[in-house]
């Protein structure tokens, strides 16, 4: 079962590696689609957006969903789900068909990571979950690189729709895989921790959890610091997934060829970002660092490390731009592993990691419909410029900073006793 730990966060990052290029595919295919249908960039954030509306609204809803049936069972269904609507989406030939193919698509990929945290709490002890966490969460930079490649040779042989076709695929043989692998593990298999509790016994009623219902998690302070912390980073992760080829493509002048090989830098760069960032997370606590301390110096470190991202808009050689962008993407990774280790590290019992899970990435993706709606408008009004997103991309990964820094609390376990009756920052684990 040991052995089975390290398979779990494979499927598990091959699940996000899935759930990003079926969410960057549009992204890259977007050129191609506005020619198609005759659209214009203010049309294509608002497609951009789509998949954002429901994945940020279904997140605590789906949170709480794992925390109640298991990951063993929610995750498969969340990527069936989100695959059948990526390979629907090649059905649509208006923006109304399209935006709904979007909206159905972020509902079933609202599972994803939630479920992943869940099992990363399940699986492995506190001072192991952040470089677990990096593996899994590095699927979302593989995927996002794999999609510019394998999205732009399928588009540019195939055509555009075939893209959302081939790529749903991909999630319908790893549900396959799922079943056929994974098995749940028995208590103290997994951790060696006395609060490890099989899956079975963590579908409890409300009063197994220690006092803490569901609504009153929002009045720990703590939590509102990991919402915006999150929201901060997201931002700008959103935009490498979403307007970035677009950027290369219409400011820098780059070709497909151009945009499937160079225009995934910063994308590969983000990789070793993410499992530096939970290696150095995990060995600070093995040296004695404290739990706060070892999470809070990745995390605020990472975040203003990619405020570079601001650079990008002041330099016309290509390089240099590369370069700015990789160093934002790396530490955006570097900051996340850090970041989803959040839920297992504070959650109040076992029974509210994947809760605290859904509620912070809720936050975090309402980001993704600011971001990709925002960067349309701009881009409309000052004529193809990206010069304003980017700016504002790096002011908030330093306030991204700040809220790890000073609004998070220590990095501990929410107290359980007596929540509903708690104010932000009434006890000492809430400041």
């Amino acid at each position: 079962m040991r052995k089975m730990r390290w398979v779990v966060v494979f499927l598990s990052f091959l699940a996000i590696a899935v759930n990003y290029i079926d969410r960057a595919n549009l992204a890259v295919a977007a050129p191609q689609i506005e020619k198609a249908l005759g659209i214009g960039p203010a049309d294509m954030g608002l497609l951009l957006s789509g998949f954002f509306w429901t994945y940020a609204l279904m997140q605590m809803p789906f949170g709480w969903f794992v925390d109640r049936v298991g990951a063993r069972i929610a995750l498969p269904l969340a990527v069936g789900w989100w695959s059948v609507f990526t390979a629907a989406t090649a059905a649509a030939s208006s923006v109304v068909g399209m935006f709904g193919c979007r909206l159905l698509l972020g509902m079933g990929e609202a599972g994803a990571y939630p479920s992943c945290a869940k099992l990363v709490s399940q699986w492995f002890r506190r001072e192991e979950r952040a470089i677990a966490t990096s593996i899994f969460d590095s699927g979302s930079r593989v995927g996002s690189a794999l999609s510019i490649p394998v999205v732009a040779l399928i588009v540019g042989t195939l055509g555009w729709r075939a893209a959302f076709v081939i790529t749903g695929l991909l999630g319908v043989v790893w549900v396959i895989g799922w079943f056929a692998i994974y098995r749940a593990p028995a208590h103290g298999d997994m951790t060696g921790e006395p609060d490890a509790v099989p899956e079975s016994q963590q579908r409890s009623s409300s009063s197994d959890r220690g006092g803490v219902t569901w609504a009153s998690l929002f009045r720990y302070r703590t939590l509102w610091g990991m919402m915006l912390g999150f929201f901060c980073l997201n931002f700008v992760i959103y935009f490498f997934i979403t307007w970035f080829p677009s950027y290369l493509v219409q400011t820098r002048g780059f070709s497909l060829k151009s945009l499937g090989s160079l225009g995934m830098i910063p994308a590969l760069i983000s990789i070793p970002g993410g499992w530096l960032g939970g290696w150095a997370s995990d060995a600070l606590v093995r040296r004695g660092w404290s739990l706060t301390a070892a999470r809070k110096t990745c995390m605020v470190g990472g975040m203003l490390a990619s405020s570079t991202i601001t650079l990008s808009a002041f330099t016309s050689d290509t390089w240099l731009m590369l370069a700015c962008f990789g160093i934002s993407y790396g530490s955006l990774a570097f900051a996340a592993a850090s970041i989803w280790a959040l839920p297992a590290d504070v959650a109040p019992t076992p029974g509210h990691v994947a809760s605290i899970g859904g509620i912070q990435n809720f936050a975090s993706n309402i980001a993704g419909i600011v971001i990709t709606t925002f960067t349309g408008v701009m881009v409309a009004l000052t004529k193809g410029s990206f010069t304003i997103p980017l700016v504002v991309a790096g002011g908030f990964c330093v306030l991204g900073a700040f809220s790890y820094l000073v609004i998070v609390g220590r990095i501990e376990p929410l107290p359980a006793r007596h929540a509903q009756d708690e104010l932000p920052g009434a006890t000492r684990s809430s400041i």
